[in-house]
């Protein structure tokens, strides 16, 4: 699995532990599925008033957020790769898609939450990879299915709380 990480804040320091941690989420959540790791996506790491533009450009929502997923496709069954429709990148790797994660608000929720910041962003990366494979919390019905996927991966990667 590619990730590519781009570090967009100054606030946090960004070093190997921190990448290492997201890497390892996102390639939890596509081992939790069964699914092929020969995929690619993007991080970018950014503060609140970063995350808060994008919000406001991409979902006409104007305040800050703590993750943001942008999927490369949509799927016919959420966790189900079709690769018909999976743009290929020039390594043959399919492109999930792109993670925006606020770091600063990743801080204040694992002091809000009474947990480690790494628990937190851990969450928020696996959270996110959920969107990029199809998983989505609009109703009660997939806000549960969703939230035991997130629980389940994480306890596997004994980031609990």
């Amino acid at each position: 699995m590619k990730v590519a990480i781009l570090n967009q804040q100054d606030k946090i320091k960004v070093g190997k532990p921190l990448k290492d941690l997201i890497k390892r989420s996102a390639e939890a959540a596509l081992k939790f599925f069964d699914l092929r790791t020969d995929v690619e996506i993007s991080v970018m790491l950014t503060d609140n008033d970063g995350i808060r533009d994008l919000n406001k450009l991409h979902r006409n929502i104007d305040r800050t957020t703590d993750v943001l997923s942008f999927p490369m496709f949509e799927y016919n069954e959420a966790g189900e790769i079709n690769e018909d429709y999976a743009e290929l990148n020039e390594m043959g790797e399919i492109c999930l898609g792109d993670i925006v994660i606020s770091l600063e608000r990743a801080e204040e929720q694992a002091e809000e939450y009474g947990h480690s910041f790494e628990r937190e962003v851990g969450f928020l990366t696996v959270h996110s990879m959920l969107h990029l494979l199809g998983f989505d919390h609009m109703t009660e019905e997939e806000e549960k299915e969703m939230f035991d996927y997130q629980r389940e991966i994480l306890e596997q990667m004994e980031l609990t709380r």
